[in-house]
């Protein structure tokens, strides 16, 4: 394997200001691919362009909201006029949102956790297919979670979302049979994060990994020797979810 497994491939990482997808973002880059890095914190952005920059990288910031609709379908077409394809697609972006009981959710919350969670996904595959379709081995990863199966009290939106995401991959993964593309989730299990921070506080943050741990599984997952699509990728046990 070369130094940069992927030099010359073109990416689009979500939420990657911080945490997961700040790392990932980072990592493809020092791999050798240009990064299209999409969030909505500018000074997060920033800082990843000047680490990316500072090892030789390439990077194109996205400031923008998922949430905007239609600012993800000028991505797909502006993607489309610079590049003419896309390569990878690291679907991160997420939102815990309440934890609560189901009948104590406020409608906002709930249609606020879906629409990051799982429409924003929806809009960037709707987008992006036809470029990854453009890839001689166009990959996609989906981040979840493992809540999305170990069903618990309180925390039904988020679960709810996670599950649906992984639905609507597995679909589009049948949809893509006979074109290159490998479409999968990773679930991270758990790891030293804001969001984990907030579901969890009181949590002994030093028990945790840091994101940089996931690196190695994410490069399993965007090989062009990939051979496997629709499917879950548990991070904590290195293997496919039954």
């Amino acid at each position: 394997m070369t130094d940069k497994p992927l030099d010359g491939r073109i990416a689009v990482v979500t939420g990657a200001s911080r945490g997961i997808g700040y790392v990932l973002a980072r990592e493809i880059a020092r791999a050798g691919a240009h990064v299209v890095a999409v969030a909505r914190t500018v000074g997060g952005l920033e800082e990843l362009d000047d680490e990316i920059r500072g090892f030789g990288g390439a990077a194109t910031l996205v400031p923008v909201d998922l949430t905007d609709f239609e600012a993800i379908d000028r991505l797909g077409a502006a993607l489309y006029e610079r590049f003419g394809r896309l390569d990878i697609l690291i679907g991160n972006a997420g939102i815990l949102g309440p934890i609560s009981p189901l009948g104590h959710v406020g409608p906002k919350d709930w249609d606020k956790v879906m629409a990051v969670n799982v429409t924003a996904n929806w809009r960037l595959i709707r987008s992006l297919d036809p470029l990854l379709r453009r890839s001689d081995a166009g990959r996609a990863v989906f981040l979840t979670s493992g809540a999305a199966h170990r069903v618990r009290a309180y925390w039904g939106p988020y679960a709810v979302s996670k599950a649906a995401l992984e639905t609507m991959v597995e679909t589009w993964a049948r949809e893509s049979e006979i074109t290159t593309i490998k479409a999968n989730c990773l679930n991270p299990g758990p790891l030293r994060t804001a969001m984990r921070a907030q579901a969890m506080p009181g949590e002994d943050v030093e028990t945790l990994d840091r994101p940089m741990v996931l690196v190695p599984s994410v490069m399993r997952l965007l090989s062009p020797a990939l051979e496997v699509s629709g499917r879950v990728f548990d991070h904590p046990t290195g293997d496919w979810r039954a």
